[in-house]
């Protein structure tokens, strides 16, 4: 391990009692040794990794782990816990913690070292070792590799002991093999073994990424099973050689991130699972990997699911799973919702209210007109606007089913737009489409058919399974349910529309940016997603927007006002939250909210409820879904609307100061600070801090 570990890097006696509080313990020894260069800052990119997924790995294993720009050089630190922490692993708490930290822009060469630190973790006599060390020294030259070749004997003995009875097996398999070759009464030669290939991948690419292949290969070995495994992590991979994908029998694919280049294993038996079900769950993965191969199931396409929408482990439930496929098509929509409604509502302000009653300007158009120039502009929006309904359906049945899902799902958004069904038909249509298909894929399909499945079969049939549904089936019922939640918005007045923007603005703040955040933006854009939306449609739009700001806003004012509660980092965030919030980006007060999330979140939502509440009751409207303060002058009631969410933003900004302030004088601003003043002045100098 070079010097990425040494003995004041180790902690024989870690004392913590949560994950957190060990990475604190080992981030502190990384800070005093001039690795690290903002203890918060580095712990913030810490727990952002840990909420991506669990560290914790069967065998009492924490491997927390991230890639930061407060990190000067890759650096492993080493905690043995007698009580144990529990890291999320399913067999119990993690007694050897492994914090591993890696720059921002780390070179191949040292990732490559802290791989084969994660294929060392899945030995069992590495990590007993490491149970049995006497001292911290002991300990940091067996994990970097120096030890292996003095003290442990009995682990070398073990190892040949291991390699000489795989020997032993592999000579006694021999001659079986020939023998039961000699004795058929044809002279064919002894069968090949199963083949897999495998990729393996996770969201850092450090430590999962390997873990998992190390584990494949040895269950492989243990299956009798010839097994490739392609680890796409952070060091850069090496594509299988394309003979080698052509020979396999079955494909494995634990990741958590999109597997680069799939295409090349379509047409094989898969098992597409997580990172973690690779190390955990090897040997079922084979067993399951050669019963479909048996069974003669193949994915007609790229993949059982898209890479990045795809439904996750068979372990996720229902309800993870439709909320994946649904943010799927939302992610896509979003886009042609933001130019269509900024060109619909730039067409309003040039060309008036009347503009939507303009003839078409192929018809007239008068280039020093501003009328003219104003009917372009909404007429553009109105056919971006026209590919909305389409775009969701299809990028749910794509999140569903992958490529062979957009065409149904296409055909079926249209459809839902014929028949007035709407927002809500495009995501009934998405959803059946994506059924449809993946129905569709479980059909055991002859060889010679294969080939024209994605491109022929699948697209027509499950267009016309599609179209039948929405046009016969559930068409009119879901056009009835459409204009119920339109008439239902059009009649909101007074306290109801003022607790409505309350629980939409509670909604924006309370994930930033994630789920909760996008079902209230998408239920406000979905409103003003036609050409003449209601009044009540802006004014609920007007008050997402404006919720949305508050959180970076108050944020950034209050690390102005009382910078000492916050860490360097987090005074260098607020300058950019400046803009972020000023922008409708809310995610620009996700690093505070990580660093400490029981008191910004609830700040931020009381402040997000008041914006919201006085937007609605001031009656401001809004045409555009996004553009946050360079869309003011296409407000209505622009003056009151600014005094909505400066309200909120100074009821957060004092509850946060309130908040932080009841702590004791700001130890770990303090902390911070020092130990960055200490350790790390000569590389913050060179190394800006990321915003």
């Amino acid at each position: 391990m070079s010097d990425m570990i040494t003995a004041d890097l180790v902690d024989l006696d870690l004392s913590a009692d949560t994950k957190e509080a060990a990475a604190r313990a080992l981030a502190e020894r990384m800070v005093a040794q001039g690795r690290v260069t903002d203890l918060d800052g580095f712990l913030a990119d810490v727990a952002a990794r840990e909420a991506q997924m669990p560290t914790g790995l069967d065998g009492g294993i924490g491997i927390p782990h991230c890639r930061s720009a407060h990190v000067t050089e890759p650096t492993l630190a080493f905690g043995r816990s007698a009580a144990g922490i529990d890291f999320g692993a399913p067999d119990g708490p993690a007694d050897l913690v492994f914090l591993i930290a890696a720059p921002a822009g780390a070179d191949d060469a040292h990732l490559t070292i802290l791989s084969s630190l994660a294929r060392q973790l899945m030995n069992t006599e590495f990590t007993d070792a490491l149970r049995s060390a006497d001292d911290a020294a002991s300990a940091a030259a067996l994990i970097r590799g120096e030890e292996a070749a003095e003290a442990p004997e009995p682990q070398g003995a073990a190892e040949g002991a291991s390699g000489a009875a795989g020997a032993a097996e592999d000579s006694a398999a021999a001659p079986a093999a020939a023998s039961a070759g000699a004795a058929a009464d044809t002279p064919a030669p002894a069968a090949r073994p199963f083949r897999v290939v495998a990729v393996t991948s996770c969201p850092t690419g450090i430590a999962h990424t390997y873990m998992a292949a190390e584990s494949l290969e040895n269950a492989g070995r243990e299956a009798g099973v010839e097994l490739v495994v392609e680890t796409q992590g952070s060091a850069g991979f090496t594509r299988l050689d394309p003979a080698v994908i052509a020979a396999a029998d079955g494909v494995i694919f634990a990741h958590d991130v999109p597997v680069r280049d799939k295409d090349r294993f379509a047409g094989k038996p898969t098992v597409d699972v997580g990172v973690k079900a690779g190390i955990n769950r090897a040997a079922e993965l084979i067993t399951e990997v050669r019963g479909k191969a048996e069974r003669g199931e193949v994915t007609a396409g790229a993949g059982p699911a898209t890479p990045v929408e795809r439904a996750g482990d068979s372990t996720e439930g229902y309800g993870t799973k439709l909320r994946k496929w649904l943010m799927s098509g939302v992610s896509y929509m979003v886009p042609f919702v933001a130019a269509g409604g900024l060109l619909i509502a730039l067409g309003f302000a040039i060309g008036g209210y009347k503009i939507n009653k303009a003839p078409s300007v192929m018809d007239h158009f008068v280039w020093t007109q501003t009328d003219s120039w104003g009917a372009l502009l909404f007429q553009i929006g109105v056919v971006a606007f026209g590919f909305l309904v389409p775009v969701l359906a299809g990028y749910i049945a794509y999140g569903m089913a992958d490529r062979p899902g957009l065409v149904p799902g296409f055909v079926g958004g249209a459809i839902a737009l014929t028949i007035n069904a709407g927002f809500l038909g495009g995501l009934a249509a998405g959803l059946i489409a994506g059924g449809v298909v993946m129905a569709i894929q479980k059909v055991a399909i002859p060889p010679a058919l294969r080939g024209v499945m994605p491109v022929v079969v699948i697209p027509l049939i499950s267009s016309a399974v599609v179209g039948f549904l929405m046009f016969v089936v559930i068409g009119k019922p879901i056009a009835a349910a459409q204009k119920g939640m339109t008439d239902w918005l059009g009649g909101l007045t007074g306290t109801n529309a003022v607790l409505l923007g309350a629980l939409l603005g509670l909604m924006m703040c309370f994930d930033l940016g994630g789920p909760v955040n996008k079902v209230a933006y998408t239920f406000a854009t979905a409103g003003i997603a036609v050409t003449n939306p209601s009044d009540s449609a802006m004014k609920i739009m007007a008050a997402v927007m404006a919720a949305g700001m508050v959180p970076p806003l108050a944020m950034a004012l209050a690390t102005t006002v009382r910078g000492r509660l916050f860490t360097r980092t987090e005074r260098e965030n607020g300058k950019a939250a400046w803009v972020l919030g000023l922008s409708f980006i809310s995610e620009g007060a996700i690093p505070f909210a990580a660093a400490d999330p029981l008191r910004v979140i609830p700040s931020a939502m009381v402040g997000g409820a008041l914006t919201g509440a006085l937007s609605m009751a001031f009656g401001a409207t809004l045409r555009a879904p996004h553009g946050g303060i360079f869309v003011v002058p296409l407000i209505g009631n622009p003056f009151l609307y600014l005094i909505a969410i400066a309200a909120g933003v100074c009821v957060t900004t004092g509850l946060v100061v309130l908040l932080k302030g009841l702590r004791k004088p700001a130890p770990e601003a303090t902390a911070a600070d020092s130990a960055a003043g200490a350790a790390g002045a000569a590389g913050e100098r060179k190394q800006p801090v990321a915003a």
